[in-house]
């Protein structure tokens, strides 16, 4: 019950943001669960012994989200300056013994979660960007709830039992067809969502983007397990920790996110 409620309460809201919001305020709140999102990655992290730092990441990751606000193209220098202010706050902060292992959880952190997220609103800002990432959004969510429950009933043969024990093949085919009906649904919808292009493109896509979230879902269960946590948090009731809910997006949003950019490519190649 307090899962369905959770849903029940932000489901909405995103969706709501993400029709009726400014960028600057889809900027906002995407950093806002990045934020939060990176302060359990560093618990978990710092289960197994490290001492990263966790202010500074947290800096870093806002300069990652002001330079996705201000220009794309300051994306990649603030990564390369974030990546060498930890590099040397870790060299002289840790012991000698954990100068690498905090360097490589920290920066890693940046990347797995800040450069991945900052993919959201940089989809959201292109043409019928906000019916893009409600799609994205979609396939995640109903992929999501159908391996739930139809793993928990028919989940007989393990998807990767050394990872994630509770998954499966059953589990794993039943999130790929929800998210094709999901797709379906959504490009029936004229309005006020926009898919423009053939149908089986889309499904393509989908397809696409739910593989890229069951890769990440187990992504994040193998570095919970390998540190011995089950959650990363408790903030969201009956879900666990935001990173716990979001786990799939951090694949599926970049993958999203590069096959804009690979269409938009090839439509800009084809014209010259």
């Amino acid at each position: 019950m307090k899962r369905v409620i959770t849903a029940a309460v932000l489901i909405p809201l995103v969706l709501l943001l993400l029709l009726k919001g400014s960028f600057p305020l889809v900027v906002l709140a995407t950093a806002v669960v990045a934020e939060l999102a990176t302060w359990e990655y560093l618990s978990i992290a710092d289960s197994r012994g490290s001492r990263t730092p966790r202010l500074l990441v947290l800096v870093a990751i806002a300069v990652l989200f002001a330079a996705t606000f201000f220009s794309p193209s300051l994306i990649l220098p603030a990564i390369g300056l974030c990546s060498l202010v930890l590099l040397i706050v870790c060299s002289f902060r840790s012991p000698l013994d954990r100068v690498l292992p905090d360097t490589a959880f920290s920066v890693f952190g940046l990347l797995y979660i800040g450069l991945a997220l900052a993919t959201v609103p940089m989809v959201w800002v292109q043409e019928d960007g906000p019916s893009l990432v409600i799609f994205l959004f979609c396939i995640v969510w109903t992929g999501d709830i159908a391996a739930l429950y139809v793993g928990r009933k028919f989940g007989y043969n393990k998807l990767a039992p050394r990872i994630s024990p509770n998954k499966s093949w059953q589990g794993s085919a039943a999130s790929l067809a929800g998210s094709l009906v999901i797709a379906a649904a959504l490009l029936a919808l004229a309005r006020p969502l926009h898919y423009p292009g053939p149908f089986a493109r889309w499904l393509a896509l989908a397809v696409l983007l739910n593989l890229a979230a069951q890769v990440g879902d187990l992504v994040e269960s193998a570095m919970k397990r390998g540190a011995g946590v089950k959650d990363s948090g408790a903030m969201l009731p009956g879900h666990g920790g935001i990173l716990d809910r979001i786990d799939a997006l951090l694949l599926a949003a970049p993958v999203l996110w590069y096959a804009q950019w690979i269409q938009q490519y090839y439509q800009r190649v084809s014209l010259r």
